[in-house]
């Protein structure tokens, strides 16, 4: 179980249309690796993974993702979108605002989005790419999927509706809380360390950007058209060209691993890909020192 008392002193940056705040661990060492959470989630969800890499010589950076408490939008005309693309283009400005050069980029559910993103739109930017719980290139509203995942993404359709937009308004938290719920096998988490982890949803700009984010990948919201080049570049599916891991639990019950298979073609440098026993959605959260062992070993390997 995670410590609900272990929280790492926060930093911000500005991009162009945020300021990022982050968490940094072992800011003299050489090496840099950034952890990127998920929906719903915080920085919180790497306190059982970042020490360790920071034990092994790595300088760790922990960002919270647009939306999530206490980063922020610089003005408030900015579109609240939380398309895909925009994920990717956040990480990018955030690794050129830092000046950091190749750091190894480590993300899960949104956070790996942002990562395999980030690496779409500027090849070049990483050394290595961890992607836990989902899978490349799948961004496109005209990905196939089987009725038993189109059932796990109940939530998403719900959220397109007037009626579930409306519901989730009522009530955020709880229905974050169903996520936790449900994603994985039960018992995995305390309900301190949800409510601490829920406070990175008291932001003003979490349920509009949850609400686009899910809508417009399945095309019922508008682009925003400021990622109108990036868009047009991920829709191509860029090639990865960097060392690969996917880490995907068994028992994730949100996205199934099948959703994670056959990605091979879409990599053109090492790639992996591990099924995890007995974890679900949240593999960092579940089993932190597995994961923890995983990312080192990889990192150390490639």
């Amino acid at each position: 179980m995670i410590p609900t008392d272990f929280i790492f002193p926060m930093k911000t940056v500005e991009t162009s249309l945020l300021k990022i705040a982050y968490e940094e661990l072992n800011p003299t060492a050489k090496r840099c690796v950034i952890l990127l959470h998920g929906w719903p989630d915080s920085p919180r969800t790497w306190n059982g993974v970042a020490p360790e890499l920071a034990k092994q010589g790595w300088r760790v950076l922990v960002p919270a993702l647009r939306g999530f408490s206490p980063t922020q939008f610089l003005k408030s005309e900015t579109p609240r979108t939380g398309q895909l693309a925009s994920l990717g283009r956040d990480l990018v400005e955030f690794i050129a605002a830092l000046g950091i050069e190749k750091p190894a980029l480590i993300g899960h559910d949104w956070g790996a989005r942002a990562a395999g993103n980030a690496c779409g739109l500027s090849p070049d930017i990483a050394s290595h790419l961890v992607l836990v719980s989902v899978g490349y290139g799948t961004n496109l509203p005209s990905q196939h999927i089987d009725f038993l995942q189109a059932k796990n993404y109940w939530y998403h359709w719900l959220m397109a509706t007037s009626k579930g937009a409306e519901l989730v308004k009522n009530d955020p938290k709880g229905f974050a809380k169903i996520m936790w719920d449900t994603w994985s096998p039960p018992g995995w988490y305390s309900h301190e360390e949800f409510e601490i982890t829920a406070q990175a949803f008291d932001n003003p700009d979490w349920l509009d950007v949850t609400l686009h984010s899910y809508s417009h990948r399945w095309g019922h919201a508008p682009s925003d058209p400021y990622y109108a080049n990036d868009e047009s570049v991920l829709n191509q599916i860029p090639k990865i060209d960097i060392p690969t891991l996917m880490l995907h639990g068994i028992e994730d019950s949100v996205s199934l691993p099948k959703t994670s298979e056959g990605k091979e073609h879409l990599f053109s440098n090492h790639y992996e890909r591990k099924l995890l026993p007995k974890i679900g959605h949240f593999p960092q959260r579940e089993n932190p020192d597995l994961i923890a062992r995983e990312l080192v070993d990889f990192l150390e390997r490639h």
